[in-house]
């Protein structure tokens, strides 16, 4: 809704929100009057100063925009959040959001029935830190504090989350893909019943995908408890265009005990949106607890008895509620389709990658991030080119992200390279918005130029 081209929807859209806002307000017209002292007028310079400190910005909202995983809200979302703001409800309790959470547990059903549970507890909160963190907090209650393991690559907040929790935190190796090793996970585990494995499906950074099916294999031999982080990856679960190895994990998620997935990440919502869920609804008993002030107007589940945090905003439930309306989670439906346009992009710039002289690619893209490296005959000649093209495009409008492979798994892409640094700067394309499939062949244009430019006198 930030296009530059875009003035007249915007209109159209604020036209929209103002009849839903009057037809809410409807609601309440038993009420009487009240008129606020604030004066529009006087917060439009404010909000024109608003305007002029956004512009410091990088362009999130456009297909040129490839850098960290920010996807915009869908208009549908961000209209339904305006419009529940005007309550401002609280998904604590059912006393301070009534609707919103009757609209998050509906929410929260489908993102369960699309994982493959039909009874499972689970609620939304601010992202997928607090997401993992209740998993692992649940886990450490019902596992009887036992340590947890999770891939070299998973998402740094696990290791953290562990440290708040006070249970051990194990890193087990990658393969040559950026994949948990398994193997190494069962030499690590040495027969141990007692413990939780965090699989990721959708790494933050290479954007590969875990071996679920391994490590449910490896439960059969020795009992533990899974976990699986699929909160940048998760709804890829609907996507047909995968390779049929990923495609196997995903379709695996419902044998795992927790799950982690962030509407704000591919489920076109603001942030901050997470969702976690439980296969065993009993596992509520851990969250079990008094407030004597907070829950006495229904006898309804309060979602503030099965959630971590306290104060939640009911706007996010209303927006994904509102959105899920608008793109159901289904097979073949319109978004799916815009996932698997999102995958059909990554796999196109692969292509191109790998015909280029002057890129090496660090793994095969799984889902929809895209790693490679300059051609380069040093670890730090690669990371240095690397970095000036990374600008370069950035000065012609095309954002890129950057990100440290270490050694360990680079070399495996390039053992051509002499190693004279621990790690290597690659480039990072995060290809989320269905856009991007048509755009590509203009940000293909501009980063083709930019290796021209800044390569063209390199032999090969």
């Amino acid at each position: 809704m930030v296009d530059n081209h875009s003035a007249d929807h915007d209109t159209e859209c604020l036209r929209v929100l103002g009849e839903a806002l009057n037809h809410l307000s409807g609601g309440f017209a038993d009420l009487p009057s009240t008129q606020s002292a604030e004066n529009p007028d006087a917060l439009s310079e404010i909000l024109n100063n608003v305007a002029e400190r956004m512009r410091d910005n990088f362009p999130y909202q456009h297909p040129f925009y490839l850098g960290q995983m920010l996807k915009p809200p869908h208009p549908v979302a961000s209209l339904a959040y305006a419009l529940a703001m005007a309550i401002n409800p609280n998904n604590h309790a059912m006393d301070g959001g009534r609707a919103s959470s009757q609209m998050e547990k509906e929410a929260v059903r489908q993102i369960a029935r699309m994982v493959g549970w039909e009874s499972a507890l689970g609620h939304l909160c601010g992202g997928g830190t607090i997401a993992n963190l209740e998993a692992l907090w649940v886990a450490r209650e019902v596992n009887q504090h036992a340590p947890v393991f999770a891939s070299s690559q998973a998402h740094y907040t696990h290791e953290r989350c562990c440290q708040l929790l006070g249970v051990p935190f194990h890193s087990v190796p990658c393969d040559n893909s950026g994949r948990m090793d398994v193997q190494r996970l069962e030499e690590m585990l040495d027969g141990s019943s007692q413990a939780t494995i965090v699989v990721t499906l959708g790494t933050t950074g290479l954007g590969v995908v875990d071996p679920l099916d391994q490590v449910l294999e490896l439960r059969d031999r020795v009992p533990c408890r899974i976990h699986v982080d699929a909160a940048y990856g998760g709804y890829f679960r609907l996507a047909k265009n995968l390779e049929p190895a990923t495609k196997r994990q995903f379709s695996l998620m419902q044998e795992a005990d927790s799950i982690v997935i962030d509407p704000h990440k591919h489920g076109l919502q603001p942030y901050g949106c997470g969702c976690v869920l439980f296969r065993d609804p009993a596992v509520a008993r851990v969250y079990k607890h008094d407030s004597p002030y907070t829950y006495f107007t229904s006898d309804d589940l309060h979602l503030g008895e099965i959630s971590f945090e306290c104060s939640r905003p009911g706007a996010s439930a209303v927006a994904l509620w509102a959105t899920l309306q608008r793109f159901p989670l289904t097979v073949d439906g319109e978004f799916a389709q815009g996932l698997e346009s999102s995958r059909t992009a990554a796999t196109l710039l692969s292509d191109w990658i790998d015909q280029s002289p002057d890129f090496v690619r660090i793994v095969d893209p799984e889902l929809d991030i895209v790693v490679w490296s300059v051609a380069a005959d040093s670890a730090k000649e690669s990371s240095m080119l690397a970095e000036r093209f990374f600008h370069e495009a950035a000065k012609r409008n095309v954002h890129l992200a950057m990100l440290q492979v270490p050694k360990a798994l680079a070399e495996v892409a390039r053992p051509d390279l002499k190693w004279d640094r621990d790690t290597l700067v690659c480039l990072r394309a995060c290809l989320m918005k269905p856009e991007h499939q048509e755009w590509l062949p203009r940000i293909l244009e501009v980063l083709d130029s930019c290796r021209r430019d800044l390569f063209q006198d390199r032999s090969h």
